[in-house]
């Protein structure tokens, strides 16, 4: 399924720099970063209750923000993208290494 996961970190002192780095390390685990603070998951069921737990692990729940946006399994037909597009179809797209 395709999961839309975004955060907001408080980053006014040295602790929540260090978050922010965390949570976008943990995304980066998982998807894509289509903007700052946006990323696309296709990820299982169970992979999304593990990053749910990670993250609430690392955020500051008093001044830190995660929100998920359930796109489910045709998601192609919900995203729609005007100006650069630097994403990929993480289901379709083929990378050799």
């Amino acid at each position: 399924m395709m999961v839309l996961l975004t955060y907001d970190v408080q980053t006014t002192d040295k602790l929540g720099i260090s978050r922010l780095r965390k949570v976008a390390k943990l995304c980066e685990d998982y998807g894509q970063r289509v903007q700052n603070s946006v990323f696309e998951l296709v990820v299982t069921p169970a992979e999304l209750t593990e990053i749910k737990i990670k993250m609430l692990e690392t955020i500051d729940e008093e001044k830190d923000s995660v929100r998920y946006y359930h796109l489910g399994s045709n998601w192609q037909i919900k995203v729609e993208t005007a100006g650069k597009a630097t994403s990929f179809d993480p289901e379709n797209d083929v990378f050799i290494f």
